[in-house]
């Protein structure tokens, strides 16, 4: 079971900025408050990532039982929450349970990276998975034609069997490419936003296919959900969470840092900075009142972002809540020898398990952190497991939703994201965007460019 040491977000000598438990207990009527709109938004079945858990995984272990001996890679074409999720499942546990295949993630359209993952893969061995609810996602689709292109000229008798694609259930483009082609396909629930839909078929597809014990997975997620239903505040971490960062917006921390102490753990910062940024980054509440809310979330690492952004962070501006992933025990390690047992300077570590090093550096940056009365809390994996992961899956989920509802915004939308897409579609040429294309144009006809 994941712990959660939130000591050193409340007020004491040493985080002389932090919050009082007095402050915490007057805001019980207002997380009442929030709880009970979770509550209705559940009954509207709006909130569909918390009944996850109790899925039917039966299709696609069927679909990769007959698929099984033909593919040791899968590639997968998404972006956001179609990517950022495969990616951070498999970073995790690919060395801590010895995964049995490899997945790439192609997220981003540069063709440098697309020609790089072309060189690692064996394109008889690898499936296709291309993940985009809409069907429309101009990088997504982009990929899949280039890539959909390359396996029917290569492979021209049996190209359907090497695609799946994960998107609407009835509507759009990919849906009738499908009934057309005869590919394999599942489902993004209609229920479920793309930054919450990691433990849908389109996380789970590519887990299970790599040798994550999905079931696991979800069982984890399941028990994390449980805790994060009981409306005291106290007993939910999430809630709980929720409320210190919210506290801390209101006291002008309007940066999270997410620092693992493990590499495996550096991908799901990612899939935390998504979740958070795009949910509570708000220019509207719920009335449509301009109130501009939001805390942008930065990844760090330890050890490695000891030696850069701590110094930032331990004597810059007062602005950041940081909260550490730590993972108590190792699958691999390994021990220190003392080569130089008479020399000072390093025979300290002789001896000592590499994980005791990393950990006690996380100790170190949390004390240094309090010194400079710098906020921080601490996420403890008992060790990496799928059970571990479903749950900081959930944590996080709920964790978000229940933050929207003190802000008073919708977590659930995300209309900042719209102007970029309709001027990418003016300026690459798609039809009915004549007006934007012209707005476009003068903008770019003013602009000033230093050339020499």
């Amino acid at each position: 079971m994941l712990k959660y040491d939130y000591q050193n977000l409340l007020y004491s000598s040493q985080i002389r900025c932090g919050i009082s438990r007095e402050k915490i207990e007057s805001f019980r009527a207002a997380v009442q408050d929030a709880h009970t709109e979770i509550l209705i938004d559940r009954k509207k079945n709006i909130l569909g990532f918390y009944e996850l858990p109790g899925q039917d995984l039966s299709p696609i272990k069927d679909y990769l039982e007959k698929v099984d001996s033909q593919f040791d890679t899968m590639l997968v074409l998404g972006i956001g929450g179609s990517a950022l999720g495969n990616k951070a499942i498999y970073s995790a546990l690919k060395t801590e349970r010895d995964l049995k295949k490899k997945l790439f993630v192609y997220d981003n359209v540069d063709p440098v990276f697309l020609t790089e993952i072309l060189a690692g893969i064996n394109l008889e061995r690898t499936l296709f998975n291309v993940i985009t609810k809409s069907g429309t996602t101009a990088e997504t689709m982009a990929g899949y034609m280039i890539l959909t292109d390359l396996l029917k000229r290569k492979f021209a008798r049996d190209y359907q069997k090497r695609i799946v694609i994960t998107t609407d259930k009835e509507k759009g483009f990919l849906r009738q490419v499908i009934n057309k082609e005869g590919y394999q396909s599942f489902v993004v629930p209609d229920n479920v936003g793309g930054r919450f839909s990691v433990l849908t078929d389109v996380g789970l597809l590519s887990s299970a296919f790599v040798g994550v014990d999905i079931a696991a997975l979800l069982k984890g997620a399941k028990e994390m959900g449980k805790r994060c239903e009981n409306p005291d505040l106290m007993q939910n971490p999430a809630y709980l969470n929720g409320l210190l960062h919210y506290l801390y917006m209101r006291e002008g921390k309007n940066i999270s840092v997410m620092m693992p102490y493990s590499n495996s753990l550096y991908d799901f910062a990612d899939w935390y900075r998504q979740l958070w940024a795009e949910s509570l980054g708000k220019r509207y509440n719920q009335q449509g009142k301009e109130i501009f809310v939001g805390q942008t979330p930065v990844k760090a690492l330890g050890t490695t972002d000891q030696h850069s952004q701590i110094q930032l962070y331990a004597e810059g501006p007062n602005d950041k809540i940081t909260t550490f992933l730590s993972v108590e025990n190792f699958k691999h390690d390994f021990v220190i020898p003392n080569l130089h047992p008479e020399r000072e300077e390093v025979n300290y570590l002789g001896a000592k398990k590499l994980s005791t090093l990393l950990n006690t550096e996380r100790l170190a940056t949390e004390i240094a952190l309090c010194k400079a009365g710098r906020p921080n809390a601490n996420l403890i994996f008992p060790t990496l497991d799928e059970q571990s992961i479903g749950e900081f899956i959930m944590l996080y989920e709920v964790q978000t939703v229940f933050t929207g509802k003190l802000l008073g915004i919708n977590p659930l939308d995300q209309p900042g994201v719209e102007a970029g897409k309709i001027a990418t579609y003016a300026m690459m040429g798609k039809p009915n965007y004549d007006k934007e294309l012209a707005q476009i144009n003068g903008y770019l006809s003013q602009r000033n460019l230093l050339t020499e």
